[in-house]
């Protein structure tokens, strides 16, 4: 199946489950802090979806073939979890990193972001890694525009990580999405510039790159989802669901406590305006 270019009104459709996917981690923010166990903040999102914005929390029993159904609403990876950790009896301390992921479900579309969080104060090391994984994110945001490559997105992430001494785990990518949670393309966080398929206005779809301070392998626990560093190091994410418009990107996933674009970008952020 080919990338979906989607409709006016799919693109509307999609800025509402956007926004409202940010406002969760707006709602939860408060809540990260030591003493709260990942199913508190699981139990206090699905009551704030499903009660207050009238929205459907897509992980809860999600099922693709060969895994069984996601049990929670979020998904909660904590320190050296790098993507899909399961909410339950863990209780965060602090120094703790947590990524947050959330996936909204609003008249059809879905609308997926995620953030990291710091519990209390985290190490230099750990403030560093999720910050570095921002500008990750963001740098390939700024590759987004039509004409551009999908391998143009994986290059200035990886080139980046990489430079900074951290590594890019590569199972896992970005994804279209719509009407169905995961549709083409597979946005890669990893690759060559000039590569794979071209950008064109009216594609939507995540960049959420993981990254590791150690090196990139890693493994499943016994959960069947949640993903860890084979070396026990910690690992960083963070997400949007990014449009392509026919003068470069917007990002469907900003909401009012959303960080912004790092200031350190802000000039190149400029210059993908202009191009």
């Amino acid at each position: 199946m080919g990338i979906a270019i989607k409709s006016a009104e799919d693109i509307e459709k999609m800025r509402i489950a956007g926004r409202l996917a940010a406002e969760v981690l707006d709602f939860i923010a408060p809540h990260v802090r030591p003493g709260v166990s990942t199913g508190e903040l699981d139990r206090l999102c699905h009551e704030y979806m499903t009660g207050v914005q009238g929205t459907i929390p897509a992980p809860l029993g999600y099922c693709p073939p060969g895994y069984r159904p996601y049990p929670k609403s979020i998904c909660t990876s904590v320190n050296n979890q790098v993507c899909h950790g399961i909410p339950g009896d863990k209780v965060l301390k602090r120094g703790d990193i947590v990524n947050i992921d959330i996936t909204t479900i609003k008249d059809g579309y879905h609308g997926d972001t995620s953030r990291m969080f710091h519990v209390g104060e985290p190490s230099i090391a750990a403030r560093r890694l999720s910050e570095i994984t921002f500008e990750c994110m963001w740098l390939g945001i700024l590759e987004v525009r039509p004409g551009a490559t999908l391998g143009d997105i994986g290059h200035a992430i990886q080139r980046h990580a990489e430079g900074h001494g951290y590594s890019v785990v590569r199972e896992f990518c970005g994804h279209g999405i719509g009407k169905r949670f995961h549709e083409e393309p597979q946005v890669l966080h990893y690759g060559k510039p000039g590569s794979l398929a071209e950008l064109k206005a009216g594609m939507i779809f995540t960049i959420e790159p993981m990254i590791n301070a150690g090196r990139r392998e890693i493994r499943e626990l016994a959960d069947g989802w949640t993903i860890v560093t084979k070396d026990h190091s910690l690992s960083a994410q963070w997400e949007h669901t990014v449009l392509v418009t026919e003068s470069g990107y917007e990002v469907l996933t900003l909401s009012s406590g959303a960080p912004a674009l790092p200031a350190s970008l802000s000039s190149a952020a400029r210059q993908s305006a202009a191009a």
